[in-house]
């Protein structure tokens, strides 16, 4: 069983919000010619899972361990988990562009949402109360109700779904929650994508 991986360690955060870094594990993801996957197996989701501080350490070992005993379930998960991944990209996608989302994106998202309420309770504190999930290494998915549950709370949100935008480097596509003051955040990177458009603007100017 092994660590960590190093490529999903290294994968960068910059959606915001949990559910848009979760639509963000495809680089390039509005090119299908050059489009690349990061959730290869149910060892990266997990993994994924981890860096993304969904699961603990000690989560994540325990479910690797299961899945070692159930690999076909592990398989089963790890296309569920895609394929909610592709609804919620589709769905934002077609938000922040004024259109309605397909039924069976939401069809995706609606059922999600019924296993993950399942694993949910509500727990006492102090002057209110609070939602937490059940221990997530119990079983496989047990990562995918955190996704779920930050979707649902930019959908209900009228000013923090209005901030969902897509980067515009061609063709990154990856999605962010623009949280400045002027809502002027063009990209998911000013590092990566910014300096990339800024360099070939600065080559078609100097050509030109």
């Amino acid at each position: 069983m092994s660590d960590i991986n190093k490529d999903v360690h290294k994968h960068d955060l910059l959606g915001g919000r949990l559910c848009l870094d979760f639509a963000n594990t495809v680089s390039w993801h509005d090119s299908s010619e050059e489009s690349q996957e990061l959730l290869t197996s149910y060892e990266k989701l997990v993994n994924w899972s981890l860096h993304a501080n969904i699961l603990k350490k000690q989560q994540s070992l325990s479910l690797l361990k299961k899945a070692e005993n159930q690999p076909s379930k592990a398989k089963k998960v790890l296309q569920q988990a895609i394929e909610l991944r592709e609804s919620i990209y589709q769905i934002f996608s077609l938000v922040l562009n004024n259109g309605t989302p397909a039924y069976n994106d939401l069809y995706i998202l609606n059922k999600a949402l019924g296993n993950a309420y399942g694993m949910m309770r509500i727990v006492p504190g102090e002057h209110k109360f609070s939602l937490e999930f059940l221990n997530c290494e119990e079983t496989l998915d047990g990562m995918l109700p955190p996704i779920v549950q930050s979707t649902i709370d930019i959908l209900i949100s009228e000013k923090e779904l209005s901030r969902v935008k897509k980067c515009e480097g061609d063709p990154c596509g990856w999605l962010f929650l623009d949280t400045s003051r002027n809502r002027s955040r063009r990209w998911c990177s000013m590092a990566d994508c910014g300096n990339r458009a800024k360099a070939k603007r600065f080559y078609h100017n100097k050509k030109y």
